[in-house]
């Protein structure tokens, strides 16, 4: 399975007897699987059922699940008593009570959920059976353009990630030029203190020690070890998006580290602390497009 973007958008339709319908799914990312629906009133059994089948389907994202009814044939509306009298004594008590004029309104009446209804239940069994059967379909939508977005975000991403190992493999050759620079800058400081007579070993060794407690190889080890399993995880099924974001946070300390080990430097060894700003601000790129993978 390719990777899956969070963002997305589908609409199927179908019919139930007399009654067509249209349902549609729209997702964009979220951390986690987070549902809501728009059904007419008296649906709920339906929402229920809905949501069950689209936990089992869906992983991630904040996902709107909107069903639309539409009466075909010649179906005869009726009126709901029962609702429109509830509305007509409300608004007389109302009038009563605040000492104010008017008649009620009815075509406000006739606009609220549920005044007119064709005598037909609307959430019958078989209306259910039919919208379920469409789910499938909308879901299979979805995804291919969730997929076809994922494509696009794969490509940035195995992008990004040979940018990281550039430019990991360029401070790995400038290296060396941390203990020249450490030695410079010591013998300069010591010639400041002491004149000329300074023991050109002992200063090669004190550099040692400074380059030793700020050596970068260990962040460059880790950082190509998240890399690759970063990579790995474009080509793996599931969820993945958690992961991705969890290395990049962790790519981006040893990035952090890696420039606090070697700020100050001079000559040769700036190019360091340029390959590390590039690297962190690749990693941010990345983290960008991850938001939004599945």
């Amino acid at each position: 399975m390719p990777l899956r973007s969070m963002t997305g958008y589908a609409q199927v339709r179908g019919q139930a007897n007399d009654l067509s319908f249209a349902l549609s799914l729209k997702s964009v990312n979220h951390r986690f699987l987070d549902l809501h629906f728009r059904l007419p009133s008296d649906t709920d059994a339906l929402e229920m059922k809905l949501r069950r089948l689209l936990k089992e389907k869906m992983v991630r994202g904040h996902v709107e699940v909107t069903l639309s009814l539409e009466y075909s044939g010649a179906g005869v509306l009726a009126l709901n008593r029962d609702l429109i009298a509830g509305y007509v004594q409300a608004f007389r008590v109302a009038a009563r009570e605040f000492g104010i004029s008017g008649d009620p309104d009815l075509n406000v009446a006739l606009r609220m959920p549920g005044a007119m209804d064709s005598g037909k239940a609307r959430s019958g069994e078989e209306l259910d059976a039919a919208v379920i059967a469409c789910v499938e379909e909308a879901l299979q939508r979805l995804n291919q353009m969730r997929e076809e977005e994922g494509r696009g975000i794969e490509r940035e991403l195995r992008e990004r990630m040979m940018h990281l190992r550039e430019a990991a493999g360029g401070i790995e050759v400038h290296r060396s030029a941390i203990l020249r620079t450490y030695a410079d800058r010591l013998q300069s400081r010591m010639r400041e203190m002491f004149g000329a007579q300074i023991d050109k070993d002992r200063i090669l060794q004190e550099a040692a020690v400074l380059v030793d407690r700020s050596d970068i190889q260990e962040e460059l080890v880790r950082l190509n070890t998240h890399i690759d399993h970063f990579v790995g995880l474009l080509g793996q099924d599931g969820e993945v998006g958690k992961k991705m974001d969890f290395l990049l946070q962790e790519m981006n300390r040893e990035a952090n580290t890696l420039l606090s080990k070697t700020s100050g430097l001079a000559g040769e060894a700036l190019k360091i602390t340029e390959a590390g700003l590039l690297m962190k601000s690749e990693i941010e790129k990345s983290r960008e497009q991850v938001q939004n993978v599945e």
